[in-house]
């Protein structure tokens, strides 16, 4: 996790396209400025960043389930829940699985655990529209650093999901 740059995934460990499911890995950082206000002496991370954490998953598992053709855009956040408080040092699974896709707009539901323990969940929703010009090549060299377009590729991504050269 690079917090102050909202890069909350750090590896994707599994992708089943054909299942709409994404598995993904975020280790906390031990420091943070984030953490020198939330809170002071008792550092953890904001809800917020967790449920964009959970956003983050689901919009990766959604490039791979549009083939790389179209970007999510989170629109909803429903039925969030935080059940424990998360830490420097943690490594978090954030697993998401994909509901429902058509017209333009996708629902996924994503949760994330510590050590087997459940610590958030949500239900999420996106819609989904061409790249804006200019965003397409960042995207995809993020998903090319986290592993993404291996597992993609791997669970069956057409060749319109390949890194451009």
């Amino acid at each position: 996790m690079r917090l102050e740059y909202f890069e909350m995934i750090d590896t994707v460990t599994s992708l089943d396209k054909a299942a709409g499911r994404i598995e993904a890995l975020a280790h906390v950082p031990m420091e943070s400025p984030v953490f020198e206000g939330h809170f002071p002496g008792h550092p953890l991370v904001p809800g917020v960043l967790l449920t964009e954490t959970m956003a983050q998953a689901s919009g990766y598992l959604l490039l791979a389930h549009l083939d790389f053709v179209q970007m999510p855009f989170l629109m909803a956040v429903d039925k969030a829940r935080f059940r424990s408080f998360v830490g420097p040092g943690a490594t978090l699974v954030v697993q998401a699985s994909l509901e429902h896709d058509g017209s333009g707009y996708a629902v996924t539901k994503a949760s994330i655990s510590h050590e087997g323990k459940p610590l958030a969940d949500a239900e999420l929703r996106f819609r989904t529209m061409p790249f804006p010009e200019g965003l397409d090549a960042p995207m995809r060299e993020r998903a090319q650093r986290i592993g993404l377009m291996d597992r993609a590729i791997a669970s069956g991504a057409p060749p319109g999901g390949a890194v451009p050269a």
